[in-house]
């Protein structure tokens, strides 16, 4: 049977970049504070990836207005927000429904934003915000057809590391703009949800939106390679997100030794 992410994760240097990303993880997974705080670190990285998610959509604003939540009543910001707490929530349904688990983080990034009656739908029409400059949306048809192949090949058996499956999810749901509003901040959840279900990061320690952040001016060119669907650009994009996690396992391991300093 054919393994499109097995493929993907053979590309030249990606086996490479992957293995230096596991060594990194492991080498958070193996810090002596999470014996005893891991849940305090998980929460430090949720308020962290929902503030460089929001950057990331184009709203920038101070860590700690985050960490007060009330603070700032952007939509953005609140959206990013309400996915990253219920991030946790959804991993099963991620791991058996990828469809209804987009639906719902849709839902959750975009309330205070859209109408209430298109929350979780795909859009009708080519309406989308493009914060990456990406250029004009696929068509509704597209969009369907391509959630539908992403979603089967999500719930079917794989080699291919946690890594390259989290990347081509982000990319392709970055590409599609499937909901018109808030995609960057569903694409984003959805690889971090994959990370996580597939076994990487199992305590959702590591927030790789702050790793994209800090490569944000290669975050558009990166995706750009991937939507071109050359063999050259999906590897390209691949091995940017896994740098991405690798920085975001660096801020974490940041987060840990700041709580061991007390």
């Amino acid at each position: 049977m054919s393994d499109p992410f097995a493929n993907v994760a053979s590309l030249p240097e990606v086996p490479e970049a992957v293995a230096r990303t596991r060594e990194a993880v492991d080498r958070l997974l193996g810090h002596r504070i999470l014996r005893r705080r891991s849940a305090e670190v998980s929460a430090e990285s949720a308020l962290r990836g929902a503030r460089a998610s929001a950057a990331l959509e184009g709203v920038a604003v101070p860590l700690e207005d985050v960490r007060g939540g009330g603070l700032t009543s952007d939509p953005v910001v609140q959206g990013a927000l309400r996915v990253s707490a219920e991030l946790g929530s959804l991993a099963d349904t991620w791991r058996k429904a990828p469809r209804q688990a987009l639906a719902r983080l849709h839902a959750l990034a975009a309330a205070d934003a859209v109408d209430p009656d298109t929350l979780g739908r795909p859009r009708p029409d080519d309406d989308a915000s493009d914060p990456l400059e990406l250029g004009p949306p696929p068509s509704p048809a597209d969009v369907a057809g391509r959630l539908d192949v992403l979603s089967d090949l999500l719930t079917s058996p794989t080699e291919a590391p946690a890594i390259v499956v989290a990347a081509i999810v982000h990319g392709e749901l970055l590409a599609l703009r499937p909901f018109g509003w808030g995609d960057g901040i569903v694409a984003r959840a959805a690889a971090r949800l994959t990370i996580v279900d597939r076994g990487l990061d199992p305590k959702s320690l590591i927030a790789p939106e702050v790793g994209h952040l800090e490569l944000q001016t290669a975050y558009g060119d990166a995706l750009r390679g991937y939507a071109a669907g050359t063999s050259d650009g999906v590897a390209r994009w691949v091995r940017h997100c896994a740098e991405a996690v690798e920085l975001g396992t660096r801020d974490a391991l940041a987060v840990c030794e700041a709580f061991m300093r007390g």
